[in-house]
């Protein structure tokens, strides 16, 4: 009777739901001097799903300038279907806003260094990404 109890946390699936490419200065800024600016935007959510199912997500959102124009736009969202039994809700939310990312960012990762490499540009991999720190400051900044 105590095994039903014990906390479980299982993933059942990790998926691209959606990902895009865009090289708007493409052909002509092959031409020219590469000299890159690299912004990056991140955001994660999670969702209900039936049962004891969680769907949680990562969207990486990539941009490089060169030389004030834009070489590239690389955007994916890194999905993943995840069991929790026996958590409270904070555990809940802890769980999907820190240790689902952190399995789902290096597939993100892959399609984003793997995208923009097929796009014709340089290899670019994404420094890891502290997914705590990310969650308590987005817990501040909800907060104010």
């Amino acid at each position: 009777m105590a095994e039903d109890k014990k906390p479980n946390f299982a993933i059942q699936r990790v998926f691209i739901k959606d990902l895009s490419f865009e090289g708007p200065n493409s052909p002509e800024i092959f031409q020219k001097e590469w000299a890159p600016e690299l912004s990056v935007e991140l955001n994660t959510a999670h969702r209900a799903l039936e049962g004891e199912f969680w769907e949680a997500s990562v969207k990486v959102s990539a941009t490089v300038k060169s030389s004030e124009q834009t070489a590239f736009i690389c955007e994916v969202e890194q999905a993943g279907i995840f069991t929790l039994s026996n958590f409270d809700e904070a555990q809940v939310t802890q769980i999907l806003e820190t240790i689902a990312p952190e399995i789902l960012f290096p597939f993100a990762r892959e399609a984003i260094s793997e995208a923009v490499a097929k796009g014709g540009f340089p290899q670019l991999l994404l420094a890891p990404i502290n997914f705590e720190a990310y969650y308590q400051e987005k817990k501040k900044q909800e907060e104010k």
